[in-house]
C-alpha cells in the first residue's frame, strides 16, 4: 500500500474511504466488537454500543426513514443533546441519500423556523417534547416539513401526529453495504449553518469528499492512526468542529467517543473517560486553567514547588517543539519535576492525553504555555465552517501565539491587506441557495477568502483579527479587538470581554466575571455565602479586576490599551444573543445591546 509522509514524519496509508458511509462500513467490519459510543445513564453507570451495534442501528433507522418517505436529496433536521442516537440518525440519513442538518439546541422558535424553511427540511428529529414546542404544527407552516420525530419521549407521552423514535427502529433493516455504496463523494454530508454573528446564518455545503479529505489530513498531521483513542463529545453537533472531531473522525478512525449531554460537565467527564485526545474551545481550557491554578494556590509551599516544576516543564516543551531532545541535565530535572506535575495531570483527568487542541476562537498564548509546561501536549488549531474545520495546525511543533503551518495538502496565503486565503480539498462546495455569496467566498482560482487577518512568519500562520471587526479610533489608528479580548479573558477573574472604540478617542471594554473564579475569590476574602450580585458590586472585587486589566494593558501599545471598563452584573452564556455556541462574541449585537453602558464609559 502506498504511503504518504506527514508533516510530523509519521506515515499514513494512502487508501482511504471516499464517503462517510463507506468509513462506517469499513470501521464496523474491522472493529465490530469494540466500543464505539459510551454515555452516562441517568440512573448511574455507563451504557455503550459496539461498532456492530452502531452500524446495525443506523441500518434500522435508515429503513424507518425510508418507510416515512425520506429519500435522496431530502434534508433532515437534528436537534438533540450529544447522545449516541445522534450518530445513528445522522448516519442513517446519509445511508438513504438524504442530508442531515443540525440545529443548535438553544435556538428560538424563530431561528428554528428560519433553518427549517431555508433548508426545505422534510423531517425533524428532536430531543424531547420541550424542543417540539419550537416547531409549529406541520402541514405548510414550515415549508416542506412533513414529520416530527421525538427521541426521549415514550409512546404514551408523544403528542398526536408526532412519530416516536422507536418506530424508526421497527421497520426492518436497510442493506448497509448497498446503501453505503450508493453514496457518492460529491454528495452533501451536511449543511452547517454558521453561527450568525451578523445577520441570518448562511448554510455551508460540506460534501463527503470534503470530509474524507479533511480527516485524512488531520491523521497525517498527527502522524499515525488514532484508532481506539478515547474522546469526549460535548460541543454542539451543529458546529463543524464537533462534527469533524467526534463524528466524522470517529467513523473513519474508529475512536471511542463518550457523549456528554451538557458541556458544563465536561471537566467532570475528564476524570471518568481519561481521554487521549481533547478538542475544546478556549472557554473550557480557561476554566481548567483557573481550576488548576486555584488548586495550586491553596498551599503556599506547594505553589512554589508547582511553579518551579512548571518552569522545568516549559523548557522541556520548548525543546521538543523545536525538534530537540532535552539535554541530559534538563531531562534529569524533568524526571523530578514530573513527579509533581503528573499528580496534577491525574487530578485534572489529563494524564493520558496525547493530543490536546484549542479551536473555534483565539486563546491566550500563556494558557497554551501553561498546559504544555504541565505536560499536556496542547496546540491551537485555526479553521472555519467553510474549510470543513481546520486550515492550519501543528500538533507537535507548537509556537504559542500562532496556529502553525497549513494542514497537509492545504495551501495558505495572504492578500496585500493581510486577509487569510486557503485552498485545498477541505474548501466547501458553496452556500446553499446563495451563489452570489459563494462567489464572494471562493474566487475563480479556488481560494477561500476567510475574512480573517493574519501574518505568515517562517511558513507559520498567526491570526490577528477579523477584517470586519477592525476598530478605527478618532486618531486614525487601526486596532484589532480580538487579540485584546483574548488577553483580557486570560485574567483570573475575567470571564468574557468585548472591546469597543470605533470612531472614539480610545478603547473601552465590557467585562463579565467568571462564576467559578468569583466563587474562589469569595472564599479567599471571607465572602462565602454572599449573593453573586452583591459580590460583583464590592469595591475590593472591582479593584482586583482593575489590577488585572492593568497587567493585561502592559502587553500592548498605548493605542491598544483599555482605558476604561465596565464590569457587568451578569454572565454571558454560550449560544445566546451575545455569544455563539463556541463562545465567540456577537460583536454588533453586544455593541447595540450595551450601547448605554459603552456611552457611559466615554462620559
Amino acid at each position: 500500500m502506498a504511503l504518504l509522509e506527514s508533516a510530523s514524519g509519521g506515515r499514513v496509508p494512502q487508501a482511504w474511504p471516499g464517503t462517510v458511509t463507506a468509513a462506517l462500513v469499513s470501521t464496523a467490519a474491522a472493529r465490530s466488537g469494540e466500543v464505539a459510543l459510551r454515555w452516562r445513564r441517568p440512573g448511574g453507570g455507563w451504557g455503550s454500543w459496539t461498532w456492530r451495534d452502531y452500524a446495525e442501528r443506523a441500518a434500522r433507522i435508515a429503513a424507518g426513514l425510508r418507510q416515512l418517505g425520506v429519500g435522496r436529496g431530502d434534508r433532515v433536521l437534528l436537534m438533540t443533546h450529544n447522545r449516541p442516537e445522534f450518530h445513528a440518525v445522522d448516519m442513517a440519513t446519509l445511508l438513504v441519500g438524504a442530508v442531515p442538518v443540525s440545529i443548535y439546541n438553544s435556538s428560538s422558535a424563530e431561528e428554528v423556523g428560519y433553518v427549517t424553511t431555508h433548508a426545505d427540511a422534510v423531517m425533524a428529529v428532536v430531543e424531547n417534547a420541550q424542543y417540539l414546542e419550537r416547531f409549529p404544527q406541520t402541514g405548510g407552516a414550515l415549508g416542506r416539513l412533513r414529520q416530527l420525530v421525538v427521541v426521549s419521549e415514550t409512546e404514551e407521552t408523544v403528542p398526536s401526529g408526532v412519530v416516536p423514535f422507536q418506530q424508526l427502529l421497527e421497520a426492518g433493516s436497510a442493506d448497509l453495504d448497498a446503501d453505503a455504496g450508493a453514496v457518492r463523494p460529491q454528495d452533501l454530508a451536511t449543511l452547517i449553518y454558521t453561527s450568525g454573528t451578523t445577520g441570518p446564518p448562511k448554510a455551508v455545503e460540506i460534501t463527503h469528499a470534503n470530509v474524507a479529505w479533511t480527516v485524512r489530513s488531520i491523521v497525517q498531521a498527527v502522524g499515525h492512526h488514532i484508532t481506539s483513542w478515547r474522546m469526549i463529545s460535548f460541543l454542539p453537533m451543529a458546529h463543524v468542529a464537533e462534527r469533524v472531531a467526534t463524528h466524522y473522525l470517529h467513523a473513519f478512525e474508529g475512536t471511542e467517543v463518550t457523549t456528554c449531554h451538557d458541556p458544563r460537565f465536561v471537566l467532570e467527564y475528564l476524570h471518568e473517560v481519561r481521554p487521549q485526545a481533547i478538542f475544546a474551545v478556549p472557554l473550557v481550557w480557561e476554566k481548567a486553567y483557573r481550576s488548576i491554578r486555584a488548586l495550586a494556590a491553596a498551599d503556599p509551599d506547594q505553589r512554589q514547588a508547582f511553579e518551579a516544576a512548571l518552569e522545568v516543564g516549559r523548557q522541556v516543551a520548548d525543546a521538543r517543539a523545536a525538534g530537540r531532545a532535552p539535554s541530559p541535565a534538563l531531562a534529569a530535572r524533568w524526571s523530578e519535576a514530573d513527579r509533581l506535575l503528573s499528580v496534577v495531570r491525574d487530578l485534572a483527568g489529563m494524564d493520558q492525553v496525547e493530543v490536546a487542541v484549542s479551536a473555534a476562537a483565539p486563546i491566550a498564548p500563556e494558557i497554551v504555555v501553561f498546559f504544555r509546561s504541565l505536560g499536556v501536549p496542547m496546540s491551537e488549531l485555526y479553521g472555519l465552517s467553510e474549510s470543513t474545520g481546520p486550515l492550519a495546525w501543528d500538533p507537535y511543533r507548537v509556537r504559542p501565539g500562532d496556529v502553525g503551518h497549513p494542514i497537509p495538502g492545504c495551501e495558505v496565503r495572504l492578500t496585500p491587506d493581510g486577509e487569510v486565503l486557503g485552498r485545498g480539498g477541505n474548501v466547501f462546495a458553496g452556500y446553499f441557495k446563495d451563489p452570489a455569496k459563494t462567489a464572494e467566498a471562493i474566487d475563480p482560482d479556488g481560494w477561500l477568502h476567510t475574512g480573517d487577518l493574519g501574518v505568515l512568519e517562517d511558513g507559520r500562520l498567526r491570526i490577528v483579527g477579523r477584517k470586519k471587526d477592525l476598530i478605527v479610533t478618532t486618531g486614525g489608528e487601526n486596532v484589532s479587538p480580538s487579540t485584546i479580548e483574548t488577553a483580557l479573558r486570560s485574567a483570573p477573574l475575567v470571564g468574557q470581554a468585548c472591546v469597543a472604540g470605533d470612531r472614539r478617542p480610545y478603547l473601552v471594554a465590557l467585562l463579565t466575571v467568571d462564576p467559578d473564579a468569583l466563587g474562589a475569590w469569595a472564599g479567599q476574602h471571607d465572602r462565602t455565602g454572599m449573593a453573586t450580585e452583591d459580590l460583583l458590586h464590592l469595591p475590593e472585587l472591582r479593584e482586583d479586576v482593575a489590577r488585572q486589566v492593568d497587567e493585561v494593558n502592559r502587553r500592548f501599545s498605548r493605542i491598544e490599551q483599555v482605558r476604561r471598563f465596565a464590569v457587568l452584573d451578569h454572565d454571558w452564556l454560550a449560544d445566546s444573543d451575545v455569544l455563539t455556541a463556541t463562545m465567540k462574541v456577537k460583536r454588533e449585537r453586544v455593541l447595540t445591546k450595551y450601547a448605554a453602558e459603552i456611552d457611559a464609559l466615554y462620559g
